[in-house]
């Protein structure tokens, strides 16, 4: 499956974004979905999933209550709705593909990764 992740861009701090993935070329609802980044000089970080269905979903403590991951099936896309950013969540953010049906927070796990988008919040 091919992901295209869009949406990024320079904000300033308590302001919301909204991060795109365009998947292609498999069955969009065989795999969950995960939204990860990575800051300069940093590890890459969980930051939501969503299973294929749409109904279960899981955060990274950092961001719970902030953001919010969804999908949907029939436009092959998996929204993340960043809210009250912060500086810290300065990163190049990156979707990504699990090829099975339930969210997990192990990168290890995901199997297709998009080409990321930068988001950048300034205080």
């Amino acid at each position: 499956v091919q992901l295209q992740a869009s949406g990024g861009g320079v904000v300033q701090a308590g302001a919301s974004l909204r991060l795109s993935c365009a998947a292609s070329g498999r069955t969009f609802s065989d795999y969950a979905m995960g939204w990860f980044r990575q800051a300069p000089g940093k590890e890459r970080e969980f930051v939501a999933a969503i299973g294929w269905s749409g109904e279960s979903t899981t955060y990274g403590g950092s961001v719970k209550g902030r953001f919010t991951i969804s999908r949907d099936n029939a436009k092959n896309t998996v929204i993340l709705q960043m809210n009250s950013l912060k500086p810290e969540d300065t990163a190049v953010y990156y979707c990504a593909a699990d090829d099975v049906s339930w969210p997990t927070r192990d990168i290890r796990e995901y199997d297709y990764w998009g080409q990321g988008t930068q988001v950048t919040v300034s205080s």
